[in-house]
């Protein structure tokens, strides 16, 4: 369990792609990692990218699967399973989330250890890409069973992360405790202080100022710099959210604060709500809190989510799940922007038609990098023992987030190309580049 395990010597039971069904599945089937492979071979084709970089890049460089025992309040032990991949460490060390969830995949873990490797490549700083998780409903754990949980997750990887190894952080259902807890175990494990081990840690022991909001301010420099080359005023912007979680909360907040938008459409869980008239953050807020729901909130009506998605806005901002934008409603959006903070929510055919109708779709791993960006400049601040004000991470963030969507949107232009495959053909070569300088191929 303490070895790391390579892609390729993984046991035949676990879930690898098969090219072969690839062909006969509908996009909507396939997993994670079949997209974001096909989004590489997409880019890949685009840059005549060389055939052995593409296997370089085709699957992680190391996988660990694990299985953690935890003793429950009862007495009773319960066993979960755990992940841990290293997709590409060709930039630097790799950075990327744990999640807890109790559909958790290596599938799905592998997919977003890509998309951290191009996420960070697109913004340009020097991390390579990984993710880890468990299986489990953190919903269904006390707080001690889940403290148990987590430090046995850090025993089970202790030999797979460090500040210049793999620097984890929380992504869904984990929070700044948990990030806490792992950090204290992995001191205890190597007998030193290592703040720098794990980002989106509390602020008292080490975490940037800037953190919180990262992931969606970030999101509104992306579509800030789209809104100038479409020549849109967002004063006067109509704009749908779906999803209600950190990012989608910070989005409805952010967009109005930032940019004086009307937001019209919001969604969580159990449904979704519209006002013609808009939406105020802070009554929404505080609806849901009181509610648990933004379903039933005053002055709206209730919306199913596909009616979220095709509603006529300027701007549609996706903060949910997967595979909510695909080639059966694609050609029903309406919206003349799409600003994708949620991790792989449209699918290839769905980009496509995004694309053929003149609909500016920006992409995951350029418009969520916001996140990441903050996390590394945490890692920054732990190594060097210096911390920044609020104000030089907004800023330090507007101009990485600022040149990458330049960059992304003159790329798009130039290659005419849409804009995830121009991110896509900036991110691979300069992964790719890393790795030639390297000699790895």
């Amino acid at each position: 369990m303490n070895k790391l395990n390579i892609a390729h010597e993984m046991t035949a039971s676990l879930k690898w792609r098969d090219e072969n069904m690839q062909q006969q599945k509908p996009i909507e089937d396939l997993d994670p990692f079949d997209i974001a492979v096909r989004q590489l071979e997409k880019a890949a084709k685009v840059i005549h990218l060389d055939s052995q970089a593409l296997e370089l890049l085709r699957e992680p460089q190391q996988i660990l699967q694990f299985r953690i025992p935890v003793r429950m309040d009862s007495g009773e032990t319960k066993v979960f399973t755990g992940f841990r991949v290293h997709y590409n460490a060709a930039r630097g060390p790799v950075k990327g989330g744990i999640r807890f969830h109790p559909e958790e995949s290596l599938s799905t873990v592998k997919a977003l250890a890509a998309w951290m490797t191009w996420k960070t490549a697109i913004v340009n700083i020097p991390l390579g890409g990984a993710k880890g998780g468990v299986i489990c409903d953190p919903k269904k754990l006390s707080s001690g069973e889940l403290e148990r949980l987590s430090r046995a997750y850090v025993r089970a990887v202790g030999e797979f992360i460090g500040p210049e190894v793999d620097i984890p952080a929380p992504d869904v259902y984990t929070t700044p405790q948990i990030m806490a807890w792992m950090m204290d175990e992995y001191e205890n494990i190597a007998r030193k202080s290592s703040p720098g081990v794990i980002t989106g840690k509390p602020i008292e022991i080490g975490g940037s100022l800037g953190r919180g909001d990262a992931t969606a301010r970030g999101g509104m420099y992306v579509l800030r710099e789209a809104a100038k080359r479409k020549g849109m005023d967002l004063s006067k912007a109509t704009v749908a959210i779906q999803g209600f979680g950190n990012a989608g909360q910070f989005a409805v907040k952010l967009v109005q604060e930032l940019f004086g938008s009307k937001v019209v459409a919001v969604s969580d869980t159990s449904g979704g709500i519209y006002s013609e008239k808009g939406i105020n953050f802070q009554d929404l807020l505080a609806h849901k809190k009181k509610t648990g729901s933004v379903v039933g909130f005053p002055g709206s009506k209730k919306i199913t989510n596909e009616e979220l998605l095709e509603l006529k806005v300027d701007v549609l901002i996706p903060s949910a799940i997967e595979n909510q934008l695909t080639e059966d409603n694609a050609s029903k959006v309406r919206a003349k922007v799409i600003l994708e903070l949620a991790n792989g929510p449209t699918t290839p055919e769905a980009d496509e038609i995004f694309h053929k109708n003149g609909i500016l779709l920006l992409p995951d791993f350029l418009a969520n990098s916001g996140g990441v960006t903050v996390s590394y400049f945490e890692w920054t601040q732990n190594v060097s023992g210096y911390y920044w004000t609020e104000e030089e991470v907004y800023n330090k963030l507007d101009q990485k987030l600022t040149e990458a969507t330049k960059q992304v949107l003159d790329s798009s232009e130039k290659l005419k190309v849409d804009p995830r495959t121009a991110a896509y053909t900036i991110s691979v070569k300069r992964v790719a580049d890393a790795m030639k300088l390297r000699g790895w191929y």
